[in-house]
């Protein structure tokens, strides 16, 4: 047996950690003593609205304990980082290998666990504008995971690449991050128009912020909605959008953009910008995992910016 993070409805933690079963791994598959995961905010809300118990989790890092028995990827002892559709909260978890990337000896498992749905997500979602060298990118949550990783790496591409904030104070780690302007507070969308028209967008909001951004979309532009955090409906002026024409709104979701792209050599990628100094986590809050039930809550009132990781001590 070992122990993992459950949802329990009936319980007053609504997250708890229980005994389990140890994972059996499959053929292609290794097992990993977890060191260390990170939270995102869709994991728990996915997790917050079962009404049955599940076992959440998506973000890793830890070591190899046995590798696949197909004999390719990570061997015994191997330092690595990965990504799971769920149960990433474990002690031990079975991982595809194809899921996996060796972390380098510069990277701690804490930098290494924020690297997978974050990294990915912003790393994927910048590609779909091609080659960004003087392209002008427009980042709706900056603050977050995704916004913070996606500034860092558009900087280096570079792309004037302009952000959002809600005040002063968050801007300024926006600015750190990389960001060439900020637009700040309830006329963000308007500041923003001035610094157009952008050649990609990267939203994460969705609602009424996705229908101002789309009119700020150059010619051949392209807007990647990889998130709805203010709500999941929008309204689109179709008759702008047809009659600007050219201009395209792509429907980004990770698990469907991972079967065409290899996770572990992105991966690989992220961790070696990390221990190269190019790419650094903004880590929020760092806690052992027994502390799942106030890290969860203080994440979804939105009461820090970037990464929340939880330590398997």
């Amino acid at each position: 047996m070992i122990r993992a993070i459950v949802t329990d409805p009936h319980a007053a933690e609504y997250f708890t950690i229980k005994e389990v079963e140890a994972p059996q791994a499959q053929p292609w598959e290794a097992i990993v003593q977890v060191q260390a995961v990170s939270l995102n905010r869709g994991e728990v809300k996915d997790a917050l609205d079962q009404r049955a118990s599940s076992r959440p989790g998506w973000d890793f890092a830890g070591i190899v304990v046995e590798p696949a028995q197909i004999g390719t990827g990570p061997q015994k002892g191997t330092r690595v980082v990965g990504l799971l559709p769920l149960g990433a909260w474990s002690e031990q978890i079975a991982a595809p290998v194809s899921m996996l990337a060796e972390i380098p000896d510069q990277v701690t498992f804490t930098e290494a666990a924020t690297l997978p749905v974050a990294g990915l997500t912003a790393l994927n979602a910048l590609r779909k504008g091609g080659l960004l060298l003087g392209k002008r990118i427009l980042i709706t949550g900056s603050t977050g995971g995704v916004g913070l990783f996606a500034h860092q790496l558009a900087a280096q591409s570079g792309a004037f690449n302009v952000g959002t904030a809600s005040m002063e104070e968050k801007a300024k780690l926006v600015r750190e991050a990389g960001a060439d302007e900020v637009a700040v507070g309830a006329s963000a969308m308007e500041t923003a128009r001035s610094f157009g028209p952008y050649d990609l967008i990267i939203d994460s909001v969705g609602g009424d912020t996705l229908s101002a951004l789309l009119p700020q979309l150059a010619p051949q532009g392209i807007c990647v909605a990889v998130g709805f955090s203010s709500s999941p409906m929008a309204t689109i002026d179709m008759m702008n959008l047809v009659t600007s024409g050219g201009r395209t709104l792509y429907s980004f979701f990770l698990g469907e953009e991972l079967t065409r792209r290899s996770a572990a050599d992105d991966l690989h990628l992220l961790a070696r910008l990390v221990a190269n100094g190019r790419l650094t986590p903004r880590i929020e809050v760092e806690a052992p995992w027994t502390e799942i039930g106030a890290v969860t809550r203080r994440l979804m009132d939105r009461k820090f910016s970037g990464k929340a990781v939880l330590r398997m001590d």
